[in-house]
């Protein structure tokens, strides 16, 4: 490849990196505004916490299903078209859910989003394993981690600015930029190097996938999920991204009831709840560059790390008053120390099955991610409605990030 070859190369792979960083930018303005609307929903429909658990589970475990679905079919056919398609369907569920009257009007719709939602991660993951190799993944993975972080931070600003209009307006503003970033996505980003007119990027472990059957691209549903379950330490990391995802959700969804409090339109703390997402952005780039640089690819160990230094965090916010000025700090360390694995977790992926099974290691580990964090939301609702304090999201999150620590610790030889 000539030299102006690969300047054209780089500042290719970089433009894809932002467009598929600027579209999921605004993706979680559709999934992560739910926990803003609770108080209004509870109010306005007399629903318990418990029954808006349930709620937040449904989405949950229907993007897990989605993963699983939908990760196979971006290796087949493309991120591209799901990526985009997904972004279109959830600003409709979104606005379907404005309009709920009751439990199934926010049930339904609300369970549809978290499929459709679900067309978002595995693919894009998949597009940016086609563009850049393992030695840069780590930092890679980082980048778009870091654009899911700032994407609940623009989704936490928005939802504390447009609350004073009501719940509904909560599912009908945001999304509208979500809207705008999945168009721009799908007509600027490519879906690999050789739909640019550059060589594909190969690797030794694709050329080590390809050996267990024709091609990969042949293989069939059950054939990509074997390779996964085959891999022993890509199970240990699956169940692992479990309860830290039970961590970040319960996080996501809790933090913003526990400072809106009753008197949710007009709380004088709502905006502390934004330090939790400021958090979780800059530990997801930091993770991904401590990844890389510090432990040369080894995605185990500052896992475990981050998982300890959260359990910690997360207890210490049991023991304070929503008021405290430790708070905001605080909460900014959960964050920080909650979300920060997601770039290792990703980058696992790949490294462990391959650039070409990269969708459904994605897919499948995202599965398992969700389907534990649908199993905290009414936990921690109930929890909340019986010790009458929101407070009681932190001690769980607390224990879950201990139990992904201790699991991380068997594959600490491996990767």
């Amino acid at each position: 490849m000539s030299e102006q070859t690969t300047s054209s190369f780089h500042r290719a792979r970089v433009r894809t990196l932002l467009l598929v960083m600027f579209c999921y930018l605004f993706y979680y303005t559709g999934r992560q505004n739910f926990g803003f609307a609770i108080p209004g929903i509870s109010q306005e429909l007399g629903l318990s916490k418990a029954a808006l658990g349930w709620c937040s589970s449904a989405l949950l475990w229907s993007y897990a299903v989605g993963q699983a679905i939908n990760g196979p079919l971006a290796d087949r056919f493309g991120g591209r078209r799901l990526m985009g398609l997904g972004g279109l369907l959830s600003f409709l569920m979104n606005v379907l859910t404005s309009f709920a009257g009751g439990l199934a009007g926010v049930l339904v719709p609300w369970a549809g989003n978290g499929f459709v939602q679900s067309m978002g991660w595995a693919p894009g993951s998949r597009i940016l394993s086609n563009w850049w190799g393992k030695v840069h993944r780590g930092r890679v993975y980082g980048a778009y981690v870091f654009a899911a972080g700032m994407s609940s931070v623009l989704t936490y600003v928005m939802a504390n600015t447009v609350v004073d209009l009501g719940w509904r307006w909560i599912f009908r503003g945001p999304v509208i930029l979500m809207l705008i970033g999945c168009v721009t996505f799908w007509l600027l980003v490519r879906e690999k190097p050789s739909d640019r007119g550059f060589s594909d990027i190969l690797e030794q472990a694709d050329a080590q996938t390809d050996g267990a059957d024709d091609t990969v691209n042949e293989m069939n549903w059950w054939q990509r999920y074997r390779c996964g379950f085959r891999s022993v330490p890509f199970l240990f990391g699956c169940a692992a991204i479990g309860f830290q995802n039970l961590a970040r959700y319960g996080l996501l969804v809790w933090v913003p009831v526990h400072f809106l409090g009753e008197n949710w339109k007009d709380s004088q703390e709502k905006w502390i709840s934004v330090a939790l997402p400021v958090g979780m952005a800059v530990g997801a780039v930091s993770a991904g560059w401590v990844s890389d640089r510090i432990f040369g690819g080894r995605r185990a160990m500052p896992i475990v790390l981050f998982l300890t230094c959260a359990s910690c965090c997360a207890m210490g916010m049991s023991m304070l008053a929503s008021c405290s000025v430790l708070a905001v700090p605080l909460l900014f360390l959960t964050g920080f120390f909650v979300y920060g694995p997601q770039s290792a977790f990703w980058a696992l992926c790949p490294d462990l099955l391959g650039k070409k099974l990269a969708g459904t290691g994605t897919g499948m580990m995202n599965f398992f991610a969700y389907l534990f964090a649908g199993l905290g939301e009414p936990l921690i609702g109930h929890l909340i409605e019986t010790q009458h304090s929101t407070s009681m999201v932190f001690p769980v999150v607390s224990v879950a990030c201990l139990a992904g620590a201790i699991l991380m610790t068997f594959i600490c030889k491996k990767v």
